[in-house]
């Protein structure tokens, strides 16, 4: 009695609740994300910088000594306090009005300095910006803050991030900017040289994310084309900057690396491409100058070969001029 072959079990395949496909998971070359366009955050209307109250110190020193020499007048008329002399009601008003334009006079004298400026707000309100210089008047019943305006220029400390192949690097970047909105610079966010920071690591692990290191395969875009890598960098911080008042001029990057757990690995594979690019271009010379020398043997009657002779006399002057190209010199036989 023969035995009945058995039947193979039917395989049954089951569907993914979130239908991603199984092969999906275990790429060998994972897809190429694609850089897509993000809108930067909202700018506030009703906060933009605008002059603030302020006038000329020069002009409230007078104004101020005048009303001190007319409460000195009114103590003086008023004589000792042992004559008993009573002032009228009006002259105890107008002496008042005095001290009190005197203090209001020379407390809102400040200095206004080249590269700063004054925020003024009153009760959490922004009430306007002085850019002024030298001696300036602001109302002492303002709060005054003061904020840089120089040109600045920040760099930053290695920053851990991976190119599109996925190895690691450390990025230094140099950043020059400004604040040219002081409103939304000290307002709209809680610490803008903090938020500075935060966006040039995100710029950065963003931009050197879409281009390898190094082109190991073929000629195509790397990131040691710091021009084009620095564009990049400038354009999106612009862009992350502008909502508060900081205006980014320049973000460079002034030295990529390899991490220091994969630098000799990636040092290796460069020389290793370099080696290989050297025979490369070794091996075109040799074949062109093989071919050139067989050509003109035989264009001139010098020599007739046969196909077998002209391969031997191809292979003598390929190993003959490759070796001498790789720097050995041919040694003489005996």
């Amino acid at each position: 009695m023969t035995e009945q072959p058995k039947r193979p079990l039917p395989v049954r395949v089951r569907r993914q609740p979130d239908g991603i496909p199984m092969d999906d998971l275990f790429r060998s070359r994972p897809a190429q994300a694609t850089l897509l366009p993000r809108r930067p955050p909202p700018e506030e209307p009703d906060l933009v910088e605008r002059p603030g109250p302020a006038v000329s110190g020069w002009a409230a020193v007078p104004t101020g000594l005048a009303a001190l020499a007319g409460a000195a007048a009114a103590l003086w008329r008023a004589g000792p306090p042992s004559r008993g002399v009573q002032l009228p009601p009006w002259e105890w008003a107008a002496l008042a009005g005095c001290v009190v334009v005197a203090v209001v006079s020379f407390g809102g004298l400040t200095r206004g300095r080249t590269g700063s400026a004054w925020v003024l707000s009153l009760f959490g309100r922004y009430r306007g910006t002085v850019r002024r210089t030298g001696l300036v008047w602001i109302s002492p019943f303002v709060l005054r803050r003061r904020m840089d305006v120089r040109l600045r220029h920040w760099r930053s400390e290695p920053i851990a991030v991976v190119d599109a192949e996925g190895s690691a690097l450390r990025v230094v970047v140099l950043v020059v900017w400004s604040v040219r909105d002081t409103a939304r610079a000290l307002l709209a966010v809680d610490d803008h040289l903090g938020y500075l920071r935060e966006q040039v690591e995100a710029a950065v692990a963003r931009v050197l994310s879409q281009l390898p290191a190094d082109a190991f395969r073929g000629d195509t875009p790397t990131l040691r084309n710091a021009e084009a890598v620095g564009d990049a960098l400038t354009r999106m911080l612009a862009a992350e900057c502008r909502a508060i008042g900081v205006a980014v001029f320049s973000a460079q990057p002034t030295r990529i690396e390899y991490a220091p757990e994969v630098a000799a690995a990636m040092r290796r594979r460069q020389l290793a491409v370099l080696d290989a690019k050297h025979r490369d271009s070794v091996l075109t010379g040799v074949i062109d100058a093989v071919d050139d020398t067989v050509t003109r043997l035989t264009s001139r009657g010098l020599v007739e070969l046969d196909d077998f002779e002209r391969q031997a006399l191809v292979k003598d002057l390929t190993v003959a001029f490759y070796t001498r190209r790789g720097g050995q010199a041919p040694q003489d036989q005996e």
